[in-house]
């Protein structure tokens, strides 16, 4: 293995511009020959030349993340989605993929929707104003106008509303035959009722309000409640009985290595479901490091290429940060962390003191919180 000293004497005897995979451009052969024979360049042309190095940078960034993702093992991306979450191993040997949460998960969760699938035909012909409720210093008026934003003495919600009616009352009526546990086909059955209820009585009314629709969800709220629970027990049973098969194949050595990216919507990144979970299957010690929540706007068209891209970056960030700032530590961490190389000085300029500095990266936004599920 090549040492640092090493690698320099080599460099400088068959040209670092040829080891690195440079070609030398005129003005740069000129500058390294020394000011005697410097050529005189534009202004433009010192500034690009400046510019070029930043670009080389990158090319060699690139390149060295494209080889990492090759050697990453082993890995679990998670793709959360309806189902519960797509989960994919990656080892040296390949990948595999499986959605390893029951049906119960989906069911509970769809039936659990409803009310927010009647607000969203509703919500834009609500009246811009907030009524008299419980909760109204907690609506922002700015927000609701934005929301609103249909004329509220229209009727053309009806047509949509009963189309959603329609999918409803299927559903109640072929709930018997889903085979559900009692307790949750009960919940089911009194949120498919109550929202059949409030969307018969805007339809024949031809009105609604917050008031009125308030009224329907919160009456729903412990039902929502039970389906939540059934959800939970069947994502925490299927997700935990996947990562022990895993670990079991994968053997302990490997396992204590583990790094786990999952990849999420923004508004689900902080305690999502999965990273819940998953935090008690992995290495203790390493949990802060190697599970990682990667939130996004979209999903990904491929959600493992990007997980491994990420990651791959990361990794190499671990490394270099030690490295190329062995004198502080502390800018060391903001580049092996979520924060930007220059946040610490633009704070300084800015007269505004960092309210607490963590003394190590963490990726996963809820690592440092206290888990609220137990085994």
């Amino acid at each position: 293995m090549a040492t640092r000293r090493g690698f320099m004497t080599g460099a400088s005897g068959i040209g670092t511009a040829a080891l690195l995979g440079y070609a030398a451009t005129p003005q740069a052969a000129a500058a390294a020959a020394g000011p005697a024979s410097a050529v005189q360049v534009s202004p433009q042309q010192a500034k690009e030349s400046l510019l070029a190095v930043n670009a080389g940078m990158r090319t060699n960034y690139a390149v060295l993340k494209a080889e990492l993702i090759k050697h990453l093992s082993p890995v679990v991306v998670v793709q959360n989605d309806a189902k519960g979450g797509r989960f994919t191993l990656v080892t040296e040997n390949g990948q595999e993929s499986a959605n390893p949460v029951s049906e119960t998960f989906e069911l509970a969760k769809s039936i659990a929707h409803v009310p927010l699938g009647i607000f969203s035909v509703i919500a834009s012909y609500l009246a811009d104003h907030i009524p008299n409720l419980p909760n109204a210093d907690r609506i922002d008026p700015h927000d609701l106008l934005l929301v609103a934003f249909d004329d509220d003495s229209s009727t053309a919600w009806i047509p949509p509303l009963q189309a959603y009616a329609a999918t409803l009352t299927t559903a109640r009526q072929n709930l018997p035959g889903a085979g559900l546990p009692a307790a949750l086909a009960t919940s089911c059955g009194n949120i498919l009722d109550a929202a059949l209820r409030f969307i018969d009585t805007s339809v024949t009314t031809r009105s609604f309000d917050m008031k009125s629709f308030e009224d329907f969800s919160g009456g729903v709220y412990p039902d929502i409640r039970t389906n939540m629970e059934h959800a939970a027990q069947a994502q925490i049973k299927g997700v935990q009985d996947q990562m022990k098969a895993w670990r079991a194949k994968v053997g302990e050595a490997g396992w204590a290595n583990l790094y786990c990216v999952v990849i999420s919507q923004w508004t689900t990144s902080v305690l999502n479901q999965n990273t819940i979970i998953i935090k008690d299957c992995m290495n203790p010690a390493k949990v802060a490091t190697h599970l990682i929540d990667l939130p996004g706007l979209e999903n990904p068209a491929d959600p493992v290429f990007t997980a491994l891209d990420n990651l791959a970056r990361i990794v190499q960030d671990n490394v270099a940060a030690e490295m190329v700032f062995p004198k502080d530590t502390k800018v060391a961490d903001a580049l092996k962390g979520r924060e930007d190389l220059l946040s610490d000085e633009i704070l300084n300029q800015l007269g505004t003191r960092r309210a607490a500095t963590e003394s190590a990266p963490t990726y996963n936004m809820a690592a440092g919180g206290v888990c609220p599920v137990r085994k």
